[in-house]
């Protein structure tokens, strides 16, 4: 064996020795799910110092005085598809009037676009008794975590729920989510999204799944663990001194919520997850839009990371809660291995086939083996948690592995940008209202077009297809399996990227006729109780 084949070899075991060792952390969170199932979630070793309690076990009292007010606060940003669902559905939440209220932080830039359609709203929001507040900014500075602390300056609530524009809250959503916060050291509470357009596509249900997995044993086995967790950045709500004691919501990272929630917890405010309050949601149903939402998540996680790994070590926190940090922070670093293993996979499988190195071709097995159970059993569990029709459910599970490793180019670039450091644009992921299948997408605005990454993942995807082809000329069968998996996963997310695009640039007109009419053309009524106002932009940081 050559020098240069013998670095192959090592390169190629190393990475996948690492890769491993992040599967291996996803059956400790599998353990931690069902060991702690049906406990009270320990304790997290944070010192938590005395704090007044909300009352909220006013649920049961006919006085309106005993209910603890809350600002629900719903940042958009050219949203004008979905703020019309989204402020009719915080309009009809079963709670008394005078104990809470709404801000519509507006940030849009589509020519008032949004904003016409959401101010109709609020009138007609406020015409049935809410107290809501159409908030624009004159600019969009510091993105979603500018929009939620200027709303917050101006905010009566000791408890603030954030809502997205793509969700759609059942009317009980606050009176849920609010009974935790009697406990006086609990900072935030956070549901489970649902899924509003899960069976659209073969890529919603995909996504349904990732999410899925998340919540429900991410959340859940670091919840009942008593580790730290992240508030999803929606469908929760934040106690104000919890947001305000962790030095509020700051602009230097992509994900202002998990950044947030670091901090939070590192200054003693615990967390609660509630998996049986779910909040219906709109998932992305183009493959760029999915990709961009991806991008953004892994680039923002790498740079909370960064930003808060010294003081995560020097916090007086159990070491398995930092432990638990450290993998749960740096998940994303996954990409760059799976994107160099994708290199270098080929020719070690035809390397080991050709030299007869059977004794390595059982180790690698064994490895592979170890990964897919891990996966295969992470999806299997969540899936049982929340679906009648799980084993149905499975069937999906190749196109999910194959997905996450087509994404391996995708998010690959959002932690090299992270590594690389500097300042960054929030992109965010636009929403069409698509939920059935009749629905149609392509003739929306918003979108986001890219050529070079899809070729990319198209050019991984024909250098699978040439090496299933050699393998099968070759004999070597063994080595299929996965060589067809990463086949699979390039093709899907490349050619899904570029025949959407095409599709969609095709001409056609800016919005359907029916789809206009229900969203711009409601009669304006009265305005009795709509406030207005142009906010200071937040000084970004």
């Amino acid at each position: 064996m050559t020098a240069p084949e013998l670095l192959l070899l090592w390169l190629y075991f190393a990475v996948l020795t690492c890769l491993s060792v992040y599967g291996l952390h996803r059956c400790y969170l599998v353990y931690l799910y069902t060991n702690h199932r049906g406990s009270a979630p320990p304790d997290s070793g944070v010192d938590v110092a005395p704090r007044p309690a909300v009352a909220t076990d006013a649920r049961r009292s006919d006085d309106p005085e005993a209910f603890p007010f809350v600002t629900v606060q719903l940042p958009i940003f050219n949203e004008m598809y979905v703020v019309d669902r989204l402020v009719d559905a915080v309009a009809a939440l079963d709670y008394p009037r005078e104990r809470f209220e709404v801000q519509v932080l507006d940030d849009s830039a589509d020519n008032d676009e949004t904003g016409r359609i959401a101010r109709r709203a609020v009138e007609r929001a406020s015409a049935r008794g809410v107290q809501i507040a159409y908030l624009r900014r004159d600019r969009r500075a510091g993105f979603k975590a500018g929009a939620l602390a200027n709303g917050l300056r101006s905010a009566r609530g000791e408890l603030i729920a954030v809502l997205d524009a793509d969700f759609v809250p059942h009317p009980d959503f606050l009176r849920r989510l609010l009974p935790p916060f009697d406990d006086p050291g609990v900072g935030m509470v956070q549901a489970r999204w649902g899924h509003l357009n899960r069976e659209y596509s073969l890529l919603t249900r995909v996504q349904a799944m990732l999410l899925d997995a998340h919540f429900v044993l991410e959340h859940g086995a670091r919840h009942r663990g008593g580790l730290f967790f992240n508030f999803n950045g929606t469908a929760g709500v934040w106690r104000r001194a919890a947001i305000e004691s962790a030095g509020g919501w700051l602009d230097d990272t992509l994900t202002e919520d998990l950044d947030l929630s670091y901090r939070a917890q590192l200054a003693g405010w615990r967390f609660v997850f509630l998996p049986d309050v779910v909040v219906p949601a709109e998932l992305p149903v183009e493959m760029n839009g999915f990709k961009i939402q991806q991008h953004r998540w892994a680039r923002g996680s790498i740079q909370t990371f960064f930003k808060l790994l010294p003081r995560l070590l020097r916090a007086e926190i159990p070491l398995r809660t930092k432990v638990e940090a450290w993998f749960h922070l740096t998940a994303n670093f996954n990409y760059p291995l799976l994107l160099l293993l994708s290199v270098v996979m080929v020719p070690a499988l035809f390397l080991q086939a050709r030299l007869g190195l059977d004794a390595l071709l059982r180790v690698e097995f064994l490895l592979f083996v170890a990964a897919l159970v891990s996966v295969v059993n992470f999806y299997v569990l969540s899936q049982r948690a929340v679906r009648a029709d799980w084993v149905a459910q499975l069937r999906y599970l190749p196109l999910l592995i194959a997905v996450g490793v087509g994404l391996a180019v995708n998010n690959t670039l959002a932690v090299l940008g992270a590594c690389a450091g500097g300042r960054h644009d929030f992109e965010r992921t636009a929403k069409y209202a698509v939920i059935g299948r009749g629905d149609d997408w392509r003739s929306k605005r918003y979108r986001r077009s890219s050529v070079v990454q899809p070729l990319v993942e198209l050019a991984f995807g024909l250098y699978y297809t040439a090496a299933v082809a050699y393998a099968v000329s070759m004999g070597f069968f063994a080595q299929l399996p996965v060589l067809c998996l990463f086949q699979v996963g390039f093709l899907y997310t490349a050619v899904l990227s570029l025949v959407q695009q095409s599709a969609a640039d095709a001409p056609r007109a800016q919005m359907p006729a029916p789809h206009r009419s229900r969203l711009v053309s409601r009669p304006a009524r009265s305005r009795p109780h709509v406030t207005t106002r142009r906010e200071t932009p937040l000084v970004s940081s």
